[in-house]
């Protein structure tokens, strides 16, 4: 692959701006030290992900995927090379500079869905919020707006067991958006939807993407799933390989 930091800088076509990638990562590695010997989880990983762009990593269970994406969202510090969010090396941030970055500019959707059993669905959305001290209207307000926007407006006070596997998994994409992030990071969010309710979190994922020039990274094995992808990468055995983009908006 191209040095992702040369695609910020490349040159345009004439008369058009220069998107900068929100989301960077050039040849990143992560080696993990046990007592049978290193563990090469990523090797020499480069990528940019561009506002509005929603880039499917595939492959199979244990290929590298989560650990990829984990270094991606500040959750884990690479080896070697570099992950760059907005202009900023996570590797010039202090452990709670990491995290501030975490709740301001990232969203994360889980596999597991994440909720908080006893909460309502409101109160999971809010969570967030509620972390970064933002003002109880303010929460209010979001948390609404966000749960209309997937869907659920009139499901705010149900608690986690009282949904469907598809309105859980729509509720951790509105506790991900709440905060309004420039990156969302999605490990495997279909992998415990069926097939019909997969493919409408799909169609909202994208949809919402694309509204809100999020840089969006989504990790599965499911190849139906790459049909509503801007870009598709491959992860084998902890190295990324690219495809074009389907749209030909952007290439890796």
């Amino acid at each position: 692959m191209s040095d992702p930091r040369s695609l910020a800088r490349g040159a345009s076509p004439a008369g058009m701006a220069v998107i900068e990638p929100t989301l960077v990562a050039h040849e990143v590695s992560r080696v993990f030290r046990t007592g049978a010997g290193d563990v090469h989880a990523c090797t020499d990983v480069s990528l940019a992900v561009h506002p509005g762009e929603l880039l499917v990593i595939r492959g199979k269970s244990g290929s590298g995927k989560t650990t990829l994406l984990n270094l991606l969202g500040g959750l884990d510090k690479p080896t070697s090379g570099a992950v760059i969010v907005g202009g900023t090396d996570l590797a010039t941030l202090s452990d709670r500079g990491r995290a501030e970055l975490r709740r301001g500019r990232i969203g994360y959707i889980f596999q597991t869905f994440g909720l908080i059993p006893v909460l309502s669905a409101a109160e999971n959305v809010e969570v967030p919020l509620r972390v970064r001290g933002t003002d109880p209207a303010e929460r209010d307000s979001r948390v609404a707006e966000m749960l209309d926007l997937v869907g659920l407006g009139d499901h705010a006070q149900q608690r986690p067991y009282e949904l469907s596997g598809g309105q859980q998994q729509r509720v951790g994409l509105a506790r991900a958006l709440v905060a309004a992030p420039d990156i969302l990071i999605a490990d495997e969010p279909t992998g415990q939807l069926d097939s019909r309710t997969a493919a409408a979190m799909m169609d909202l994922i994208q949809r919402v993407v694309a509204e809100r020039s999020i840089a969006a990274v989504i990790s599965t094995h499911d190849p139906l799933l790459v049909e509503r992808a801007d870009n598709v990468a491959e992860m084998h055995d902890g190295r990324l390989t690219a495809a074009a983009g389907r749209r030909g908006r952007h290439s890796l």
